[in-house]
């Protein structure tokens, strides 16, 4: 008996997003998918777009009728959609609960707190205001990510998941802006990670991506 095709992904993205992790997962997978590039503005405000997403944001995955959007829940997804690429840890293991611990700590309190910190919110944060904003304080989310990567090839025991890749995209991209400081412990978690193949594949079609729609129109 054949295996009914799946149909195809259709992924939303831009090179200069969060998208450019979505496309190192895909690539990981090996999966077969389409990219629709939108520029930020009127396009990722389009009718057409805002029924993929009402947020007007990307990265989004079309996968027939199903529509994903958040970065974490698209490397989540694609992690279980591709079971034979372990990028996620078994079901019932103590490696999983590790796995989501880190996929949502990246997706909550890292990205809301380095946030607020680079737009200047926390200069005066009390530990009340700390506690009220649900994200906590800027160094309590360093140290507990220092302490989660330290030593570590990977964050859930001997295999590379998809929490690997969300961390050592963040790091990796945090430490180039600033928003997180370069510490050794980061530069060996994150710099092997990032010199995987799916994840060169990717960024060197996001550069094309970029770089082709820099060029001067002839």
């Amino acid at each position: 008996m054949s295996t009914p095709q799946q149909p195809k992904l259709r992924f939303f993205s831009n090179p200069r997003s969060r998208a450019r992790m979505v496309r190192w997962m895909l690539e990981e997978c090996g999966a077969d998918y389409e990219t629709i590039e939108l520029e930020f503005g009127p396009e990722m405000k389009s009718p057409e777009y805002l029924s993929i997403n009402p947020m007007g944001k990307v990265p989004a995955l079309q996968h027939g009728d199903a529509v994903v959007t958040e970065t974490g829940a698209i490397l989540a997804y694609l992690a279980e959609l591709f079971p034979e690429k372990r990028l996620a840890p078994a079901m019932g293991s103590p490696e999983r609960a590790s796995y989501f611990r880190w996929l949502f700590f990246v997706a909550g309190p890292v990205e809301a707190v380095t946030t607020a910190r680079n737009e200047g919110w926390l200069q005066s944060q009390t530990h009340q205001q700390a506690i009220s904003a649900g994200f906590g304080r800027f160094d309590d989310m360093l140290n507990t990510l220092l302490h989660a990567v330290a030593g570590k090839r990977y964050v859930c025991g001997d295999h590379f998941t998809a929490a690997d890749l969300y961390l050592a995209s963040y790091i990796g991209w945090s430490m180039m802006d600033g928003s997180l400081p370069r510490r050794p412990e980061f530069e060996a978690y994150a710099t092997p990670l990032l010199q995987r193949a799916a994840s060169v594949r990717a960024d060197e079609i996001d550069g094309d991506m970029q770089a082709a729609a820099m060029a001067p129109v002839v």
